[in-house]
């Protein structure tokens, strides 16, 4: 059987999409719990108060912000908010329990932050909706004949 050659340039923003996706999914999931759903923050299907700091803006913010990431929509902003709130949450509820993310639980949420990082500095990668709004707005430029 042949092999087919595929470039690191051809695969690298393949495989960032796929991360993109996967890690935007897992994200808005993380914040649903924040609402009460897969169990909840604490197993039992409890949520967040309306409007409670930090907990209820921190579900918004995974919530909103996974799914933008996700669907590849405001990639770089979107992912840049998830990093600082992931880091946020990294150094004010888990660093003060032990120095490190391995010792105070906090594995997730630094994980997160840099991931998040990567995707804000590296872009979307592809099958970002962002790239198909794009392309569609330059076809109908396209489209418009000289003059009108």
């Amino acid at each position: 059987m042949a092999r087919i050659p595929v470039s690191q340039t051809q695969l690298t923003p393949v495989v960032l999409g796929v991360v993109r996706i996967v890690v935007g999914l897992l994200f808005a999931f993380h914040g649903l719990q924040g609402f009460g759903a897969f169990g909840g923050m604490d197993g039992q299907g409890a949520g967040a108060p309306l409007g409670a700091w930090p907990a209820w803006w921190a579900s918004v913010i995974e919530l909103g912000g996974g799914v933008l990431v996700m669907l590849g929509l405001g990639t770089r902003g979107a992912a840049l908010i998830c990093s600082g709130a992931m880091a946020y949450a990294y150094f004010t509820v888990h660093q003060p329990l032990a120095l490190l993310p391995l010792q105070n639980m906090g594995e997730t949420a630094a994980l997160y932050a840099w991931v998040f990082l990567l995707i804000a500095v590296a872009g979307p990668g592809r099958f970002a909706l962002s790239g198909l709004l794009r392309r569609r707005a330059a076809e109908r430029v396209e489209r418009v004949p000289a003059g009108v």
